[in-house]
C-alpha cells in the first residue's frame, strides 16, 4: 500500500495507479470511492467570465498537516481501511486535474460517505489560495457560501461565510 495519505504537487497523477497502491495488499477492501475534481471554464456564480487558467497556492507543512488531521476524523467516523489525497498547485490549464481525494472500505456506503467528507472538509479547512485568469484579468476567488453548508452538514464548523 502507499505509505503516503497526502501529497501537495504540481504535476499531474495517475488515477489508476493511485487506487492500486491504495488497495494494494489489503485483502479486505470490498469497495473504493474516488473524486476527481478539475478546472472548470467558469466559477459558480459566472460574472468573472471564463477561466482560461488558474492557480493555486498554499501553505508549505500546515496544508499537509491540515490535511492529515481530516483522514484522521474521517477515520474515526467512518469504518474505512485506507485514504488518500493529492492535491495540485501552481498554474493549472482548463480541464486539468486539480484534486483525487480515494478512500477504501469494506462497504461501500462508508467508501462514499468518507469520500465526501474529506472533499467537503477540503473545500472549507485546508489552506488553499484560488487564483483564477479570464480574459477580463486574474482576481483571487473568496469562498463559497455552500461550501459552509456542506462542511456544517458533518457537524464541521464552517468559517468562510
Amino acid at each position: 500500500m502507499n505509505a503516503a495519505r497526502v501529497t501537495i504537487q504540481t504535476g499531474d497523477f495517475d488515477v489508476s495507479a493511485e487506487i492500486a497502491a491504495l488497495r494494494a495488499g489489503d485483502g479486505g477492501v470490498g469497495a473504493v470511492a474516488s473524486f476527481i475534481g478539475t478546472v472548470r471554464d467558469r466559477n459558480e456564480g459566472g460574472g468573472a467570465g471564463v477561466v482560461q487558467r488558474m492557480e493555486l497556492e498554499h501553505y508549505p507543512g500546515m496544508t499537509e498537516r491540515a490535511i492529515e488531521a481530516m483522514i484522521d476524523e474521517a477515520q474515526a467516523r467512518f469504518d474505512i481501511r485506507a485514504a488518500r489525497v493529492i492535491h495540485r498547485v501552481g498554474p493549472l490549464e482548463m480541464g486539468e486535474q486539480i484534486v483525487l481525494v480515494v478512500v477504501s472500505s469494506a462497504h461501500r456506503g462508508q467508501a462514499f460517505q468518507a469520500c465526501e467528507f474529506i472533499m467537503d472538509y477540503l473545500k472549507t479547512d485546508a489552506p488553499f489560495w484560488k487564483k483564477e485568469h479570464t480574459a477580463e484579468g486574474a482576481h483571487w476567488v473568496d469562498a463559497r457560501v455552500s461550501d459552509d453548508a456542506a462542511a456544517r452538514r458533518w457537524g464541521l464548523k464552517a468559517s468562510n461565510a
